[in-house]
């Protein structure tokens, strides 16, 4: 996967966000998951699955669901590079996506099932535990998908 678009949106001079190794497309598979927790002009959570050599990423207005019965609009952004599950700090001001990043959840993960509009992981994080889904919302548009848990785990 190209990390072109998320490039083009960043001045690496100026930020410290990682600008990533491109893998020429390696396809082999992480389980690496991680919420960031973004205060930028709008507080939300980005939610990143390690996937096809790189980050695939949503955008979640509202904090994630923890537990069953909780549906979170998901917005797919553009693919981060495996770098950014470690990034925390600040993102200045005039920059794509200024403000401040910390990580809220990480974790490991099991891909259970993997289609063009469903993505079932179980999640092994601290705060999200359990089996998720990951549904392509078509009605609200072709990047937008729900975030929910179907069975959190209670440890």
């Amino acid at each position: 996967m190209s990390l072109k678009e998320y490039r083009e949106k960043r001045n690496f001079t100026k930020t410290s966000e990682p600008s990533g190794k491109d893998l020429g497309g390696d396809k082999k598979r992480g389980n690496i998951f991680v919420v960031q927790e973004h205060h930028a002009t709008h507080l939300h959570w980005d939610f990143r699955l390690e996937m096809d050599g790189v980050l695939k990423s949503w955008a979640i207005p509202k904090e994630p669901p923890k537990v069953s019965g909780i549906k979170r609009l998901a917005v797919q952004v553009e693919d981060h590079p495996l770098e950014y599950a470690n990034f925390e700090g600040e993102i200045p001001e005039g920059e794509y996506g200024a403000g401040t990043v910390t990580i809220w959840d990480k974790g490991t993960y099991d891909l259970m099932e993997r289609t063009d509009d469903k993505i079932l992981v179980y999640l092994h994080g601290k705060k999200m535990k359990g089996e998720y889904y990951l549904l392509k919302f078509k009605k609200a548009g072709e990047k937008n998908w729900l975030l929910f848990a179907k069975k959190a785990s209670k440890k």
